[in-house]
């Protein structure tokens, strides 16, 4: 039989502080497995992002985080050429008996931005192997390219998009292709901590307000599909490296700010079962004109 492994914690103490040991840096959830499941969007982002790649030549991704979906897309497109696959869930490769006949190729230039310096470290490393560029650029600086330098500008969770820069380094024709976070995403967590919230901040990120402001950029939006999916949480672990990881759910936490509220929480799993959220995400496609 399989080694099961140490014990998972069950006291308060343990899982808090093991919550609080995880390191946060890039953007893979594979620690939460068990601990805590989120529904995937139907459209499936990261093999969507690979099937376009497979048609671009000069390649944007936007806030990379740790390269992560990038990698994997990058993957999938290497793959297509070998006559395997990488499944979005699983990520292990399945050897098929032919490959397609007519095979994508990967783009020219692939380059990546991202402003936290442990998730560029974390990119630069994941990347490099894979021809990719990554620069550090803030979030909300000017990106750092020439005007119409890219027919293809991706993104996973932009912490905000910047409609006009997105615009600008696209080439006429060229396309933004991304996976956004919607509005009043895990709210049930986040009002849980910080009591209700209001209406201004609840609709942020809302894709009707986002598609308006793409097209004043000058993007034509030729797809936006929107989902709420399920979301459990088992443990208060998981609670508390969720909200170090994602920093703008609970502005500031920190888990002696929040101790109180921790531990009810903690019985409220311990009595009632996972506590459950949903979030929202919203899929872009926009076209610049040209």
């Amino acid at each position: 039989m399989p080694d099961p492994g140490p014990p998972r914690p069950t006291t308060f103490e343990d899982l808090v502080a093991e919550g609080a040991a995880v390191p946060t840096d890039g953007w893979d959830f594979s620690w939460f497995e068990g601990r805590a499941t989120e529904a995937r969007p139907s459209w499936g982002y990261a093999v969507s992002m690979a099937e376009r790649l497979g048609g671009a030549s000069a390649v944007l991704d936007v806030q990379t985080g740790g390269g992560e979906v990038l990698d994997f897309a990058l993957s999938r497109v290497a793959d297509a050429n070998t006559g395997q696959s990488t499944g979005e869930t699983t990520g292990r490769a399945v050897t098929e008996t032919t490959a397609p006949a007519a095979a994508p190729k990967p783009p020219l230039l692939t380059v990546a931005t991202e402003g936290w310096p442990p998730n560029v470290a974390k990119a630069t490393a994941l990347l490099r192997p894979r021809g990719v560029a990554v620069v550090a650029a803030p979030e909300d600086d000017p990106l750092p390219f020439a005007d119409g330098a890219f027919d293809l500008v991706v993104s996973r969770h932009p912490v905000r998009p910047h409609w006009e820069e997105i615009a600008r380094v696209l080439q006429p024709g060229g396309t933004y292709f991304a996976q956004h976070i919607g509005p009043n995403s895990v709210f049930e967590l986040v009002e849980y901590f910080l009591g209700p919230q209001p209406d201004g901040v609840r609709s942020a990120r809302h894709p009707d307000r986002e598609r308006a402001d793409a097209e004043a950029a000058g993007l034509d939006v030729v797809g936006l599909r929107a989902e709420r999916l399920r979301v459990e949480f088992h443990d208060i672990g998981a609670v508390v490296h969720f909200l170090r990881k994602v920093v703008w759910m609970v502005p500031g936490f920190t888990v002696e700010a929040y101790e109180p509220r921790l531990r009810e929480l903690h019985e409220r799993i311990r009595a009632e079962g996972p506590f459950v959220a949903h979030s929202t995400r919203h899929l872009f496609d926009a076209r610049k004109p040209g």
